[in-house]
């Protein structure tokens, strides 16, 4: 065993993403262009035009250092969620939010809580401080927020919650949090994970940065990875009151936020035709995986985010079993096995065409 590094990193799985279309090319003899990749969650349409034209404009400046405080950025997404800019702390991608607020709140031995089956994330940034997980049992696969409030113990520091919920797809109503938040002692921390907010239909929409003015523990956190389509480019955001950020931007790294990320996140914020296609794509196809899943009789998760987790067998070999056979028909999915659901996959939610090849695809895995 390494004598390197201490006990808790040398624990550490690391994170392991979705397959890269060239990797599965290359592993099973396939043409880049056939294959179909509904892993990660990402916006099927891509990068907006406006994203794209922005970029282009800021990359004359690229022989100079980013914005390190993300000056314009910041003031759009002020303007945005009507919070002063100082409330902002950058990210590269909200999975760096999610380990800032784990190294700026949390010393060696004290607790995170969080629930089963919730994003990887949590239980890794946990992990790479030296913190002790509390992890409640969920209740049909999401937060069980009463037995979270009840978990919180006298060393507990950081709550993640995430909402909608990556992979479940789960999702909890204002009121419910916002209980929730009352009952969490004023010295925890509690990030609200809202990567999938943009995905929420129009009845199930609130303004959780409108809380942070009223609770001073509060993180909301946020990403363009999702429905503003740029994955690649890795930019999120977190919003809370000035001394909660301020021991954020302690921790940050400078540039994190690099200047074409910074321009494509200005426009895309702005770009409400696109993040409405996106919509309207994500409601059409989840009723089309749906509807396939039960032709099929398979059980699923009912989702508000831009995937469904289906179960595909009733053997703990089932998940993978199955993800082999999409992959060596060209079809990219998630196993989620790492989760302790290894009898399910969680599939993403892509164009129609995309969507109608991997029904094709699992009908085949499955007979």
């Amino acid at each position: 065993m390494s004598t390197f590094g201490p006990e808790y990193v040398r624990a550490i799985a690391p994170y392991q993403a979705g397959k890269p279309i060239a990797e599965v090319a290359r592993e099973f003899g396939l043409d880049e262009a056939s294959i179909v990749k509904l892993a990660s969650n990402e916006n099927p349409f891509g990068v907006p035009e406006s994203s794209k034209a922005a970029m282009a404009k800021a990359a004359s400046e690229l022989g100079r250092y980013p914005d390190a405080n993300g000056f314009e950025l910041k003031a759009a997404l002020s303007a945005r969620y009507d919070v002063p800019a100082d409330w902002i702390t950058l990210g590269n991608g909200s999975n760096d939010i999610l380990e800032i607020a784990a190294h700026a709140f949390v010393q060696k031995g004290e607790a995170v809580v969080y629930a089963q089956y919730s994003f990887a994330v949590y239980a890794l940034a946990t992990q790479g401080v030296g913190g002790r997980a509390i992890v409640v049992p969920a209740v049909n696969y999401g937060h069980d927020l009463a037995a979270m409030a009840a978990a919180i113990d006298a060393d507990t520091r950081l709550v993640y919650v995430a909402n909608p919920n990556n992979p479940t797809g789960t999702f909890i109503g204002a009121d419910e949090i916002e209980a929730f938040l009352q009952k969490v002692p004023a010295n925890v921390i509690v990030v609200l994970d809202e990567a999938y907010n943009e995905y929420l239909a129009p009845e199930h929409q609130f303004e959780s940065a409108s809380w942070v003015r009223k609770y001073p523990n509060l993180v909301v956190s946020r990403t363009f990875s999702k429905a503003y389509g740029l994955a690649g480019l890795r930019v999120g955001f977190a919003i809370a009151q000035p001394e909660v950020t301020d021991l954020m931007n302690r921790i940050r790294q400078p540039f994190n936020v690099n200047s074409l990320a910074q321009a494509a996140a200005i426009a895309a914020l702005n770009d409400k035709a696109f993040l409405a296609k996106g919509a309207e794509n994500n409601a059409a196809g989840y009723q089309q995986l749906v509807a396939a899943f039960e032709e099929l009789g398979l059980e699923y998760v009912p989702s508000f985010g831009n995937f469904v987790l289906v179960r595909v067998g009733s053997d703990d070999g089932a998940g993978a079993r199955v993800n082999l056979a999409l992959l060596k028909q060209g079809v990219i999915v998630r196993p989620v096995a790492a989760y302790g659901l290894p009898q399910w996959l969680r599939i993403s939610i892509g164009l129609p065409q995309e969507n109608a090849t991997f029904v094709e695809a699992l009908k085949k895995a499955l007979a």
